[in-house]
Parts: structure tokens; C-alpha cells; sequence
């Protein structure tokens, strides 16, 4: 089943920026997924556990290294969205 998922990774530090360009860095080297990064979030899309499964293994290594916030909406309804090149 093809999904597309919005996140916003929020990393509660002063210096913000780096873990999350270490998250999108992380997201965007498994080629089983599509990956699109904007100003306020990000747009993932695939098979259901090639996303569910980085998406899972990402964060929590990153929330056992920084103090983190993950917003997410998740769809397998929006056939345009799945297409994120």
C-alpha cells in the first residue's frame, strides 16, 4: 500500500538546525523512499513499511539523542501526494 507522510521535526535545542539536517540527511539516503523538503516540514511517500520503517528507526534514535517534537499526518487517500519528485 503507497502512503505519503507529512513530519515536522522540531529538536529542542539551541542549536536546532543541526539535528534537523542530520534527520533529513538520515531520511534522505534510503532510496525506497521519495523525499521532499520544504521551509515548515517534510513529505515522505512509499510503501507503507519501507516509510513506517525508517520513519520509526529515525526518530527514535534521534529522540534518545536530543530532546525532540515529531509532528506527523499520514494518508494512503491522496493519490497526488504519493508522488513527491
Amino acid at each position: 500500500m503507497q502512503i505519503s507522510l507529512e513530519i515536522s521535526y522540531y529538536s529542542l535545542t539551541d542549536d536546532y538546525k543541526t539535528p534537523v539536517k542530520e534527520f533529513l540527511e538520515v531520511l534522505g539516503k534510503n532510496p525506497k523512499i521519495s523525499l521532499k523538503t520544504g521551509t515548515m516540514s517534510t513529505f515522505l511517500a512509499g510503501e507503507y513499511d519501507d516509510v513506517m520503517e525508517i520513519l520509526t528507526g529515525s526518530m527514535r534514535e534521534f529522540m534518545k539523542k536530543y530532546p525532540s517534537v515529531f509532528c506527523i499526518k499520514i494518508s494512503n487517500a491522496c493519490s497526488s501526494c504519493t508522488n513527491t519528485n
